[in-house]
């Protein structure tokens, strides 16, 4: 029986898996986007997460439990000097693992994974409009208001220049 048994081995030692994921963390951390297989981007979210959860606390203690599990110092200082700064107000969620086809060899499934707030493709700079399960009515009235609001500005912009002459 495999009870509580739940992550994956990813076919490696023990030995193996813990270098392979401390390395990909590392890159991860360094270039903030990596490409590697679906399966090793889901251990490698569960490796570097609560890394990064830790690195919020900028102490000594979880720099020496971080700098254990990385086990390279730029990446750890990097870390927590750009990406716990980053990352401050986040509660979680600090990566994404985006699907990107099969490779060529052997028809793995590929995706990378990168730091939610690196990417400024993915950031949310400007605010779209919140699409809402209200009636159409409701927001047939508050269109209207936003667009006198609009009609109003250019006229006031108009009326200044035609007094000052």
């Amino acid at each position: 029986m495999r009870h509580n048994k739940k992550f994956n081995h990813l076919s490696r030692t023990a030995s193996h898996r813990a270098a392979m994921l401390s390395n990909m963390a590392v890159s991860l951390i360094k270039h903030k986007r990596i490409t590697t297989t679906v399966a090793k981007a889901k251990a490698l979210k569960k490796y570097v997460e609560p890394l990064i959860t830790k690195s919020k606390q900028d102490t000594t203690n979880s720099r020496r439990v971080v700098f254990s599990y990385l086990k390279d110092k730029f990446a750890v200082t990097e870390l927590f000097k750009e990406v716990s700064v980053k990352v401050g107000d986040r509660p979680g969620g600090y990566t994404r693992i985006i699907k990107t086809g099969f490779r060529a060899g052997d028809a793995a499934p590929m995706c990378f994974i990168e730091l939610v707030d690196y990417n400024e493709n993915m950031a949310k700079t400007e605010k779209k409009a919140k699409r809402t399960r209200r009636s159409k009515k409701a927001a047939a009235e508050e269109a209207p208001v936003a667009a006198e609001a609009q009609v109003e500005a250019p006229v006031a912009e108009t009326e200044a220049p035609a007094t000052a002459e």
